[in-house]
């Protein structure tokens, strides 16, 4: 992943023309915004919703939100999307049904010449592809590598069990949602999601074990439909304030083990080497990317 890639534990998604769900965006708390040119705007309206992004996106990042726009995936419509996404208040495209590396590439291309023309940072704009067919899902490795704008991977919940004829259950989204996080981690990019369905945002207690499971199985953060969502994927995907400190803990106590020459250690009762350790610094990493977001 690009080094300067930002961290999110929640992404919320935003119709970009309903100024209701624009004003409200800033004090939801998700640590970035989808403004979506896709499914919540309707094919009359996609003209509108495309000149109005900018203003959006200015206007939000104005307010300290980190900005994102997904686009669709025609592309007579993607290509006007990019055109009018790619600014220097929005950090990132969403790129939906992505179901080849091809089409990482041609619209990493597309978003060069634009950044180009506009007289904006080189390699500014990061890519943030969705997995949500079943050819996709075969690609994902390659996906997840087609582009130095890489941040991120995802798989949608619902396209995805669409295209399988399969349910949104997590039984069945398991291996699909874990063969994400492996070619995400292959390719030092985040895997966000959850293993469920986006649709799911009334039942808290359902929400806790949804994405408590998804974080265990690597999930960085999650997109989010509903404040609900952004509330628990805040609580859930940042360490706590106990996991850092046991993190720090165990940093400590194992760099000085290894000054002194030792291999591994016993830390609170549980074996510390080489990849224990490593985690915990990721931990940390985090946690500190995250405070560092807020900060700013």
């Amino acid at each position: 992943m690009t080094s300067n890639a930002p961290v999110w534990r929640s992404m919320m998604f935003v119709p970009t023309i309903n100024e209701k769900f624009i004003e409200k965006a800033p004090g939801v708390g998700a640590d970035a915004v989808i403004l979506d040119l896709e499914d919540s705007i309707a094919a009359s309206a996609k003209e509108m919703a495309r000149g109005a992004v900018a203003s959006v996106a200015k206007r939000l990042a104005d307010q300290g939100l980190d900005v994102t726009v997904r686009i669709n995936r025609p592309w007579r419509l993607a290509a006007r999307d990019i055109e009018a996404a790619v600014t220097p208040d929005v950090t990132a495209l969403l790129l939906p049904m992505t179901d080849t590396a091809a089409h990482v590439k041609e619209v990493d291309a597309v978003v060069t010449e634009i950044e180009a023309e506009k007289g904006m940072t080189p390699g500014h704009t990061f890519l943030f592809p969705l997995i949500e067919t079943a050819e996709g899902l075969l690609n994902a490795r390659e996906i997840a590598k087609a582009s130095p704008r890489m941040m991120a991977l995802s798989l949608g919940s619902e396209d995805f069990a669409l295209s399988m004829g399969s349910s949104t259950d997590t039984d069945m989204l398991l291996g699909p949602k874990q063969h994400i996080v492996a070619c995400a981690r292959a390719a030092g990019v985040a895997p966000m999601g959850f293993i469920g369905s986006i649709a799911e945002f009334r039942d808290i207690e359902k929400l806790e074990s949804m994405m408590a499971l998804s974080k265990r199985a690597g999930f960085r953060g999650a997109s989010c439909i509903h404040p609900n969502q952004v509330k628990v994927a805040n609580a859930t995907f940042g360490p706590s304030d106990e996991e850092v400190e046991e993190a720090r803990e165990v940093i400590e106590a194992y760099d000085k083990a290894l000054a002194a020459g030792e291999g591994a250690i016993t830390v609170r009762g549980k074996m510390v080497d080489v990849p224990v350790a490593d985690r915990m610094r990721a931990v940390v990493e985090f946690a500190d990317a995250i405070a560092a977001r807020q900060a700013r």
